[in-house]
């Protein structure tokens, strides 16, 4: 089966073991959701799968379909069909939204077929239409100066755009009020696919009421230690991320 597959993972920043073997599955077809308090290594998963060179991996593997995804570099694991929604998204002066996207869709053809330029903006402006973004952002400098819900709606596009094979989407709910929550997550929607799966981090439950999980996964101190269904998300947000602890103290032989 056609998986991202993170297994027994161990990640360490800066001399401190943050992933602590941990084991996770996300099947082509599916959304998955990992939710978890602060400090439980969330988005230092994130960042270990995209390549980010400060955090240390010191066991386990990461494969994409097969392939060793910690072989390569960060333009490679992209083109290998790896997006990454940033929690904070970078802002890149002096590089306008067209062109950003346009030379990033290019980097996935093949070599020698060139981008038909005038079929990239028609599916460019049918994208923002959909995000509801204005035309004029096409030559605004790439998130600079964008509010914070601009800036996750244009990662969203981006993602749209390079159409991957997995997407790893870090709190992108953070900082939205309800209503740019409701586009983006329509924006993700409209990419669900048998072809492609979503690994979605998050702290709270309201945005899975709209971008709704296949399974919800429960990181604690560096490791998935509860999996089921939507409805664990819901018990989350009755119960709160000390249940979670309570429980894992009462597995704990004394």
């Amino acid at each position: 089966m056609s998986s991202l597959k993170i297994d027994n993972l161990t990640v360490n920043v800066e001399g401190q073991q943050i992933l602590k073997g941990l084991t996770l599955e996300i099947p082509k077809g599916e959304v998955h959701a990992i939710m978890g308090p602060n400090g439980s290594g969330k988005s230092t998963l994130a960042k270990v799968l995209a390549g980010n060179e400060e955090y240390e991996v010191t066991g386990g593997s990461v494969t994409m379909d097969g392939q060793d995804l910690l072989d390569l570099e960060v333009d490679e694991r992209s083109r290998a069909g790896l997006f990454l929604a940033f929690q904070y998204p970078y802002e890149i002066p002096g590089v306008s939204n067209a062109n950003f996207l346009r030379a990033a869709r290019q980097a996935r053809l093949p070599k020698g077929e060139e981008i038909d330029a005038v079929a990239f903006y028609k599916s460019l402006y049918a994208k923002m239409d959909e995000l509801e973004m204005d035309r004029s952002f096409t030559g605004r400098s790439v998130n600079e100066g964008f509010s914070g819900g601009e800036k996750k709606r244009n990662e969203i596009l981006q993602m749209m755009i390079l159409e991957p094979s997995y997407a790893v989407l870090d709190e992108t709910d953070s900082g939205l009020d309800i209503d740019a929550l409701k586009i983006v997550a329509k924006g993700v929607n409209s990419m669900r696919s048998p072809e492609r799966g979503f690994l979605v981090i998050t702290h709270y439950q309201r945005l899975l009421d709209y971008i709704v999980p296949d399974v919800v996964h429960v990181m604690h101190d560096g490791r998935i230690v509860h999996t089921g269904g939507k409805e664990l998300a819901l018990e989350l947000e009755e119960k709160g991320y000390d249940w979670v602890k309570e429980e894992l103290a009462e597995a704990v032989p004394a």
